[in-house]
């Protein structure tokens, strides 16, 4: 290690606020020693925090109807070879009741921008999953919305939600969207959910089209400031019928470096091992949360729908994946010295 990258390395251990050329030092020069020694010390944060616990959040896609064309999304508007489907919100109730009695306390619902899930629509909905699941947690991953929209959904019962950024540098996330939306649009909707009281989630693809170590090196940066309470990444993995189709997928050994360097910027963040990195490698949900990841996702969503959301090419749907399989995704907790807990699992704001 060069005495550049040794002196960084030393500082992000010791909790000191890092530049952004500190970021694009670690990520230009990582090596494997270098990925080694942070994984340690972010799992030590994630022990002294969270302890041994890995939470568990039951996934309900509900719908792949979306208004947005996202140039790396397979449920992008303009793919005319996506299989559409709208759950009602009887079946999304249904699926949170299972979830319930599988031991799921936190519930994410997650679709496209589909017009049909208006703020009457949700508000009902989430207060009769509250009814039924008086002690579970509700979030929502729903796109961008109006502050109006947010604050009654809050007002309802919701109480986190996840809105990943995509890329904290606005040429960058100009690259990934259509021009209908737009960067300043995303980062308003994040304060305006952190004002509303919401636990606010964000996040972005490692390896996404024409990601440099600059913009991986913004994003950390924005994280390191804006601390939200949950952050999702993963590998970026193409879609077909997308203009994305041919890119390469990110790098599993880099998402799993960022995973540890945003435990160590940021401690108490709830950080998932998502279902991409799952998706891309073999047990690369267990490597993440060796990395410092303390949550996954496991998907409750009606079997008959799970391979329609396809945001990705080779999205895992089923086996330890699926809320159904939790006693298997339990066995390869426990292989690893976690435990996978019946809890709400919030984040816990003080060290």
């Amino acid at each position: 290690m060069s005495e550049n990258i040794n002196s960084v390395v030393k500082r992000l251990i010791d909790g000191e606020r890092l530049t952004r050329e500190d970021f694009i030092t670690l990520i230009k020069d990582r090596n494997e020693k270098i990925a080694k020694k942070l994984a340690r010390h972010a799992v030590k944060w994630r022990k002294k925090i969270y302890g041994k616990s890995v939470y568990i959040r039951g996934l309900i896609e509900i719908s792949n109807i979306c208004k947005n064309d996202c140039l790396y999304c397979g449920i992008r508007a303009s793919n005319k070879s996506c299989d559409r489907y709208r759950l009602t919100p009887s079946e999304i109730l249904e699926s949170c009741k299972e979830g319930y009695s599988l031991g799921f306390r936190t519930f994410v619902l997650q679709g496209g921008e589909d017009a049909y899930f208006s703020d009457e629509v949700l508000i009902s909905l989430i207060r009769d999953v509250k009814v039924a699941c008086p002690d579970a947690a509700i979030t929502l991953s729903l796109g961008e919305r109006d502050r109006e929209s947010y604050e009654a959904l809050r007002l309802a019962g919701a109480d986190r939600y996840l809105l990943r950024h995509e890329s904290a540098c606005r040429e960058h996330y100009e690259l990934l969207h259509p021009k209908s939306m737009s960067y300043e649009g995303r980062m308003r909707a994040l304060r305006d959910l952190r004002e509303l009281g919401y636990q606010v989630g964000c996040g972005f693809m490692v390896g996404s089209p024409y990601q440099t170590a600059n913009e991986l090196a913004e994003d950390l940066f924005f994280i390191q400031s804006f601390k939200p309470d949950m952050c999702g990444i993963g590998p970026f993995i193409p879609a077909e019928n997308t203009p994305f189709a041919s890119f390469e997928a990110g790098e599993v050994e880099l998402t799993l470096y960022l995973l540890s360097i945003i435990r160590l910027i940021h401690p108490t963040v709830l950080l998932p091992a998502t279902t991409a990195l799952g998706s891309i490698t073999e047990g690369g949900r267990e490597r993440g949360i060796l990395a410092g990841a303390n949550v996954v996702m496991p998907n409750l969503s009606p079997a008959s729908v799970r391979k329609k959301y396809a945001i990705y090419d080779g999205k895992l749907s089923d086996g330890s994946e699926a809320g159904e399989g939790l006693i298997s995704l339990k066995k390869k907790m426990k292989k690893i010295g976690y435990e996978i807990v019946t809890d709400r699992g919030d984040v816990k704001s003080n060290l």
